[in-house]
């Protein structure tokens, strides 16, 4: 039932840990890498996407998929957060063909790569030919590496392009259990959970998914195969959206053990597929004297957690 808001308490998950399997931290503060270790969260998975503006030329596409593997890796590391990604191209930047054909060619220099556990973000946006051409090239590519698929399903139109990138991947021979069909709502999850492939939701203010309609979706069809991300990027996003969902959860009635599923234990499931995916690997320990090619976090000899209680900045 919708109600009245309710503050976020951690405290009603405090000691749960959480798993964002799909968040764009290269878009995110260093103060949302701090607010999400604070909140619980040990692990996340940041997809290849639309930078909101098309790239030119694909040393944009190689720099960005350096950075995934490199130094967003190393960031997130500084905070206590494993950080994985999965590599791909959009299906917005598909359109762009001649483009397109060169980053097909370069994909294979980076999917093998530590800390790479899907083929992804891929799949329809307009549900034009070209993405359609390169979704099932990409199929082809995550078959031959025998890696999981992080399926990006179209704002518009979304029960035919959902129904349509699974008819197409099990075309290609793909096990459902392989693919993660992503941005879910009530209109899609029954036929993603009946055929069989895990059915993600993207906690996003106004656009997708509410944490609301969220809590009903776990009730109705239950914590099998079903997670929760809060895709967080440059627009109007939520990075804590999957333990707010969590805590919301609880405050609604559902087990720690249904919680645990679809906010940490689902995810890690679906993408350790990939054999990149160790929960042994969480909570290492921080060394902040550590550098990434000669860089930190720390500029100028900055101390990690700075008092913003306080109006001296100092």
């Amino acid at each position: 039932m919708m109600g009245e808001p309710e503050a976020f308490d951690i405290s009603a998950v405090k000691g749960m840990k959480f798993f964002d399997p799909h968040v764009h931290m290269t878009s995110r503060t260093t103060d949302d890498y701090q607010a999400m270790a604070d909140a619980g969260i040990v692990g996340l998975i940041e997809p290849a996407f639309w930078l909101g503006q098309p790239r030119t030329g694909l040393d944009s596409f190689r720099d960005y998929y350096s950075s995934l593997v490199g130094w967003e890796r190393f960031r997130s590391s500084q905070f206590g957060i494993k950080h994985y990604c999965t590599i791909g191209l959009n299906s917005r930047e598909a359109n762009n063909e001649s483009l397109a054909e060169q980053v097909m060619e370069i994909l294979p220099l980076f999917i093998y790569k530590e800390g790479v556990v899907g083929i992804g973000e891929i799949g329809f946006d307009d549900q034009t030919a070209a993405e359609e051409k390169y979704y099932r090239l990409q199929l082809e590519l995550a078959k031959e590496a025998g890696l999981p698929v992080q399926v990006h399903t179209p704002h518009r139109d979304k029960k035919k392009g959902t129904q349509r990138s699974m008819d197409i991947a099990l075309e290609h021979g793909l096990d459902a259990y392989q693919v993660i069909i992503d941005h879910n709502n009530e209109e899609t999850v029954k036929e993603v959970l009946d055929r069989g492939f895990w059915a993600a939701f993207t906690i996003y203010p106004f656009t997708k998914m509410g944490n609301e309609r969220m809590v009903e979706i776990v009730k109705q069809y239950g914590a099998e195969r079903i997670m929760v991300n809060s895709a967080a990027d440059w627009g109007i996003s939520d990075p804590l959206a999957v333990p707010k969902t969590a805590a919301l959860m609880k405050l609604r009635g559902l087990s720690d053990e249904e919680i645990e599923l679809v906010t940490y234990r689902n995810a890690i499931t679906a993408f350790a597929q990939s054999g990149q995916l160790d929960e042994a690997d969480f909570n290492a320990p921080v060394d902040l004297t550590e550098k990434f090619e000669g860089n930190t976090i720390l500029r100028g000899g900055q101390q990690p957690k700075p008092d913003k209680s306080s109006i001296i900045i100092s």
